[in-house]
C-alpha cells in the first residue's frame, strides 16, 4: 500500500483486532499492564514499519476498546470461552496467542453488539490464519460460534451462512 493512501474502515478494524491480539499476548507473556501495552502499540507498532515488517494503520479507538474491554471483562470473557472449549480443556491450557484471539473475539461477541457476530467470527478466524495452520483457525471458529450462539442467539438464528466483512 502506498504511503498516505486511504485505508478503509474494515481494514482499519481488522488491523485493530490484530494489534489487540498482539498486545493481549504481550501482556500475558510479559506481564505488561494494559496502559503500557496500549501506549507502546500506538506509539511504536500501529501504522509503522518495524524491522522490515509493515503494520497497517488501525482504528485506534476500536483497538483501545478491544484491549481495555477484554482486560476489564476478563472474568466474564474467560467463563464464556471455558464453557465453549472441550470439557477438561480450560482456557488456561490454551497456548498464549490462541488464548488472546479467543479472549478478544469473545469480548467483541459479548460486548460489541454494534458489530455483527459473523463478522467478528470471520475476522478472528482470519487473525488465527496469520499465526497457525488449519487446526487452530477451526478451533477459533468453533469456539466463537458457540459463544455467539449463547450471547447472540437471535442474531445467529436469523442469519444465513454468509461471512460479511467489517
Amino acid at each position: 500500500m502506498a504511503r498516505g493512501a486511504p485505508v478503509s474502515k474494515p481494514a482499519e478494524r481488522s488491523a485493530a483486532r490484530l494489534a489487540a491480539v498482539q498486545a493481549l499476548y504481550q501482556m500475558d507473556v510479559a506481564g505488561k499492564g494494559v496502559i503500557d501495552a496500549m501506549a507502546e502499540f500506538e506509539a511504536f507498532w500501529i501504522g509503522r514499519e518495524v524491522e522490515g515488517v509493515s503494520f497497517k494503520p488501525a482504528e485506534n479507538a476500536f483497538f483501545r476498546d478491544i484491549l481495555r474491554g477484554t482486560v476489564s471483562e476478563q472474568v466474564t470473557v474467560d467463563k464464556l470461552v471455558d464453557k465453549a472449549l472441550a470439557t477438561g480443556w480450560p482456557l488456561t491450557r490454551v497456548e498464549a496467542v490462541l488464548r488472546a484471539i479467543l479472549r478478544a473475539g469473545a469480548y467483541e461477541l459479548a460486548f460489541r453488539k454494534d458489530v455483527p457476530a459473523r463478522v467478528i467470527i470471520s475476522e478472528y478466524v482470519d487473525v488465527a490464519h496469520g499465526f497457525y495452520g488449519e487446526e487452530e483457525p477451526g478451533l477459533v471458529n468453533a469456539v466463537l460460534d458457540a459463544i455467539a450462539r449463547e450471547v447472540r442467539e437471535g442474531e445467529m438464528k436469523a442469519r444465513g451462512p454468509s461471512r460479511p466483512r467489517s
